[in-house]
C-alpha cells in the first residue's frame, strides 16, 4: 500500500510553489519516473528520498524544484505539444530539471539538442541521470511505461545499429562494418588491376561461367563480395527494423546511400539469370560493369563511425545556400570570362587565331581550371590581351572563392566540435557499462 493518508483518492504535488493534484490511480503509471516512484513508497523515509518534504495531513508532498520548468514538463509528459526550453531560462537550468524529473536530453526538439549541445560543450558541462535505465521519448508518454521493456530493448537495438559509441556492443559491431568496407573496396580496386583481370579470364576460359551465375561465385573474390553484400544486407534490415519511423529511415541520405550500393549486387545476379551464356550477356555487360562500380558508395557508409566524415556532411547540408552562392560566383564569373578570351584569341584575328578557344564552351574549361588555379596547361592564351585576361581570371578566382568559404568554415568548425561533444557524452556512457 502507498505510503500517505489513508482514504485519501488524490495527492497534491507542490512544486515551487505551484500545485497540483493528481489521483493516486495515475501515480502509479504516470510518465515522469520521479512522481511514480512516490507510488512505491512505504514510509515517511522512502518519501523523503524522492521529494524534499512531506505534509501528511494533506497529503501534499513538497518539491523545492522550478514550478516554471515542471509546468514545461508536465505539459509535454501529457501530450500536449513538444518540448521545448522554457523562456528567459538558463539551458542547463532546464536540462539539471529534465534530468531530477526522469527526462532526457533527447526527449527535446531538435533545435533546443542544438542549444543545449553548443551550451554545455562551451562550459564543458556534463550531466548523468541519477538512476541507470532512463526513459526513452516514447516511454515519457501517456500508456508508455506498459510497453516499456519492449520499447527499451528495441530503443538499445536502434541505438547499437545506429550510434556507434553508445555501447560495446556498438564499437564492436560497428568496428565489424568498418572491416567490411574495407575488404570490399580492396576487392574493388584490385579486380581493376590488369593481372588480376587476366587471372579471371584465365578462369573463365577453364569455367565458362561469370562471377554473378546462378550459384554462388568459384572465384575467390566473388565470394568475398558475396559475404560482404549479405553482412550488409543483414544490417540494413536490422536496421529498419529497430527503426522508430520507417519513412524517415528510408528517407535519410545515408541509408538511400546503403540501398544504392546493395542494390546493384542483386540486380547484376538477376540480369545474369535472365540472360544467361547467350549474346545478351555481352549486351549487359556493360551495364553489369557500371553497376559493380557503384560499390564504390559503400565507402561512405564509413560516415557512420568516423566523426570527420560526418561533419563534412553536416557542414554540406547546414551550408547548402553558401555553396550555392559560391557556384552562382563560379558560374557568372566562367560566362564572363569565356566569352572575352574566345573572343581576344579566336575571335579578333582569324589567321593567328588559337584553335584551343575556337568556341566559348572550349573557353570555359580553361577558365575554370585557372580560377581554381589548377592550370593544366593542356590549352593557353598566347596574345598579350588574352594573357593579361588570365591573370584578371586568376585573380578574381581567389577572391570569389574565398569569400564563402569563410561561412563553410565557421560552419564546419561548429559542426566538428558539436559532432565531437555527442560522442563525448556516448563515451561517457561507454565508460560506465564497460565498468560495470
Amino acid at each position: 500500500m502507498t505510503f500517505g493518508r489513508s482514504g485519501a483518492a488524490s495527492v497534491v504535488l507542490n512544486v515551487g510553489g505551484a500545485r497540483y493534484s493528481l489521483s493516486r490511480e495515475l501515480l502509479k503509471d504516470f510518465p515522469l519516473r520521479r512522481v511514480s516512484r512516490l507510488h512505491g513508497c512505504r514510509s515517511e523515509r522512502d518519501v523523503l528520498e524522492v521529494c524534499d518534504d512531506y505534509d501528511h495531513e494533506r497529503n501534499e508532498y513538497f518539491f523545492d524544484r522550478h514550478s516554471e520548468a515542471f509546468g514545461f514538463i508536465l505539459l509535454y509528459v501529457r501530450g500536449h505539444g513538444k518540448l521545448r526550453f522554457a523562456p528567459r531560462m538558463c539551458e542547463l537550468s532546464f536540462y539539471n530539471e529534465m534530468i531530477y524529473w526522469g527526462l532526457e536530453g533527447a526527449h527535446l526538439e531538435y533545435c533546443c539538442q542544438r542549444r543545449l549541445d553548443d551550451r554545455m560543450s562551451d562550459t564543458y558541462t556534463f550531466y548523468t541521470a541519477e538512476e541507470p535505465g532512463a526513459l526513452g521519448r516514447d516511454e515519457a508518454r501517456p500508456g508508455g511505461a506498459e510497453a516499456a521493456p519492449s520499447r527499451r530493448w528495441l530503443e538499445r537495438m536502434r541505438r547499437t545499429f545506429e550510434e556507434p559509441t553508445s555501447s560495446l556492443a556498438a564499437q564492436i559491431l560497428a568496428s565489424v562494418s568498418v572491416v567490411f568496407v574495407i575488404v570490399s573496396m580492396v576487392v574493388l580496386c584490385a579486380s581493376t588491376l590488369p593481372d588480376w583481370r587476366a587471372a579471371a579470364a584465365d578462369n573463365r576460359s577453364l569455367d565458362d561461367r561469370s562471377r554473378y551465375s546462378a550459384g554462388p561465385g568459384r572465384e575467390p573474390s566473388g565470394i568475398i563480395e558475396a559475404i560482404c553484400i549479405g553482412w550488409f544486407t543483414a544490417e540494413c534490415i536490422v536496421r529498419f527494423i529497430v527503426s522508430k519511423n520507417k519513412c524517415e529511415f528510408v528517407k535519410r541520405p545515408l541509408n538511400i546511400i546503403d540501398l544504392l550500393a546493395i542494390t546493384p549486387y542483386y540486380i547484376s545476379v538477376l540480369m545474369t539469370v535472365f540472360t544467361g551464356e547467350n549474346s545478351q550477356l555481352q549486351r549487359a555487360g556493360v551495364t553489369l560493369r557500371v553497376l559493380r562500380m557503384m560499390r564504390i558508395f559503400w565507402v561512405i557508409k564509413l560516415a557512420r563511425h568516423f566523426i570527420g566524415l560526418q561533419t563534412l556532411g553536416l557542414t554540406l547540408k547546414r551550408c547548402y545556400r553558401e555553396m550555392v552562392m559560391l557556384l552562382v560566383f563560379i558560374c557568372v564569373a566562367m560566362a564572363i570570362f569565356s566569352a572575352l578570351s574566345q573572343l581576344l584569341e579566336h575571335g579578333l584575328d582569324l589567321e593567328t587565331s588559337n584553335k584551343d578557344f575556337a568556341s566559348i564552351p572550349a573557353a570555359c574549361w580553361w577558365v575554370i581550371i585557372s580560377m581554381t588555379t589548377v592550370g593544366y596547361g593542356d590549352m593557353y592564351p598566347i596574345t598579350v590581351p588574352g594573357r593579361i585576361l588570365g591573370g584578371v581570371c586568376v585573380v578574381s578566382g581567389i577572391v570569389l572563392l574565398a569569400l564563402p568559404i569563410t561561412f563553410i568554415y565557421h560552419s564546419f568548425v561548429q559542426c566538428y566540435h558539436e559532432l565531437k561533444f555527442r560522442s563525448a557524452r556516448y563515451s561517457r556512457s561507454l565508460s560506465a557499462e564497460f565498468l560495470n
